[in-house]
């Protein structure tokens, strides 16, 4: 059965309701593939739908390896693991990577209400050098405060996941459900089907 809605989409907001007691239910894992051909996995944080959508929103440095698989490979999957309710999601999709470089005015404003809704602390993250570059002192460099007023840093990016298929598992009911999209005959909006399949 063929739907506009993302009849996905309300399952794991109730996943993430009824796990949300647990800290680590806001967090799940990123996969992308390099230009070598190898995966690279590595734990997010869910930032939030994009209004109106089923679009996920992730924040990351610029200067992390999951942007340059990006830019060689833009599509990714999710899989985000629910332990008090036994649920697994598995998104996989397009993501469309929105730094301070974006000729989009929607979109670099999109980044902007995201770097204003993350905490000051998370904010300040974005000060510190390259991430995963090899380290030249012991001491912890000392970086500029941050100006809580300013606008998003350079290396600040906005990951906008848009999902194609995702794979749902309730290992308490052993339900699976694969739902997948497709363009509407008009080709203007994305329309959702859905099949059980095997555990």
């Amino acid at each position: 059965m063929a739907t506009p809605t993302s009849p996905w989409k309300q399952l794991l907001l109730n996943a993430i309701e009824s796990n949300s007691h647990l800290k680590h239910s806001s967090f799940f894992q990123l996969a992308t593939v390099g230009s070598t051909g190898r995966p690279s996995n590595r734990t997010v944080v869910f930032r939030g739908f994009e209004e109106n959508s089923d679009r996920i929103q992730i924040n990351t440095d610029s200067r992390t390896r999951k942007i340059e698989d990006l830019k060689h490979c833009p599509f990714a999957e999710m899989c985000w693991y629910f332990t008090d309710s036994w649920e697994q999601f598995r998104i996989n999709g397009r993501v469309d990577v929105i730094d301070g470089s974006n000729p989009d005015p929607i979109k670099l404003q999109q980044r902007e209400r995201a770097w204003f809704a993350t905490s000051f602390k998370s904010r300040s993250q974005y000060l510190g050098p390259d991430p995963g570059r090899l380290c030249l002192t012991e001491q912890p460099l000392e970086v500029s405060p941050l100006d809580n007023s300013s606008g998003p840093l350079a290396a600040f990016c906005l990951l906008i996941v848009d999902p194609e298929q995702v794979d749902y598992y309730n290992l308490k009911s052993s339900q699976r459900i694969m739902f997948t999209s497709n363009q509407s005959a008009n080709g203007e909006e994305k329309c959702w089907t859905s099949e059980r399949i095997n555990p």
